[in-house]
């Protein structure tokens, strides 16, 4: 068996494919089957083949093979310097997910949202980037959305992030991912600032409409030291436990464009004038619509909204 090289050009972009070829003799001569098809491998993958691949000859000499022959089509079965494959003894060990957090890797460098943490969390004495830190998290929500102690336990190590960031495993760690939320937290306005900016460049966003709302996430044990858990109205039918209220705004496309942490037994009515305020103190008011549920309204809510430069929609309960 030897690996046979394809060629295919698409939108003016020419492609390089292996494929791994069967040679047969037969009653019309020499034959070649493909038995599997290997996609696509950069130089670093080759010589990577080349320097693992050892033949031993009948004298007992270890050579070097070609793996990829300049005429694959002169390849013969009894060809001593092309490789030979036993597809019962192939195998593959430490198989780890690469195609999807590849993707994701890829969209957080193309948005350039790296050089946005950086350029907010430095590096400082740090021995791992925080900006591939917290590019970890995102494409873990992206991907298998887990627990910080799921992630840095069995998430980060059974991915093709470890060769893709060149950080090991072992530098992933429950505390070194808690410590660089902290420090996101601390940094959060001027990150979405800077995030705001970016999305708008690229997806020509508008914000003259924004949509807000509120949910909420509740807390297993007593969570003492949380000085936002509190007990309050629970979406998830949990009035049991301690919770956070997170209020969002998002674009008409639902990009998101702030987004705060309040204590857990917070009224929906309670937050609009905080939350206005707070975005158009950052962004501007610039006649923008705000679009939300009825849990919103309340009399006070509703001058405040009423105000110049302010419209609103606002969901309303109907009555028979």
């Amino acid at each position: 068996m030897f690996l046979r090289r394809y060629e295919r050009t698409k939108s003016g972009k020419t492609h390089t494919y292996y494929a791994l070829v069967e040679s047969v003799r037969t009653e019309a001569g020499p034959r070649q089957r493909v038995v599997a098809h290997l996609g696509e491998l950069n130089h670093d993958q080759q010589r990577r083949w080349q320097r693992t691949t050892v033949f031993y000859n009948r004298q007992g000499d270890i050579r070097q093979l070609r793996l990829f022959p300049e005429d694959e089509n002169l390849a013969l079965p009894d060809d001593p310097d092309v490789v030979r494959v036993r597809l019962a003894s192939a195998g593959w060990t430490n198989s780890r997910a690469f195609g999807n957090v590849w993707l994701g890797l890829w969209l957080w460098r193309r948005l350039k949202l790296d050089e946005i943490v950086t350029r907010h969390l430095p590096v400082g004495r740090h021995t791992v980037r925080p900006a591939d830190v917290v590019a970890i998290e995102v494409i873990n929500r992206l991907c298998a959305p887990s627990s910080e102690f799921a992630l840095a336990e069995h998430w980060y190590g059974f991915t093709g992030l470890e060769d893709l960031l060149g950080i090991p495993d072992r530098e992933i760690t429950k505390d070194r991912l808690y410590r660089t939320l902290d420090a996101l937290r601390v940094a959060k306005e001027p990150i979405e600032n800077d995030l705001k900016a970016r999305l708008g460049e690229l997806f020509k966003l508008e914000y003259d409409v924004l949509l807000y709302d509120l949910t909420s996430s509740y807390f297993e044990g007593m969570a003492e030291e949380n000085r936002l858990a509190r007990r309050g109205y629970s979406r998830d039918h949990r009035g049991d436990c301690k919770q956070i209220v997170l209020a969002l705004v998002v674009t008409r496309e639902g990009f998101p464009l702030a987004h705060a942490t309040l204590a857990g037994n917070t009224q929906d009515v309670q937050t609009v004038q905080q939350i206005v305020t707070a975005v158009e103190s950052r962004f501007g008011k610039s006649q923008r619509v705000w679009v939300m549920d009825r849990g919103m309204i309340s009399e006070e809510n509703l001058r405040f909204l009423s105000e110049p430069g302010r419209h609103y929609l606002i969901a309303t309960q109907v009555v028979n």
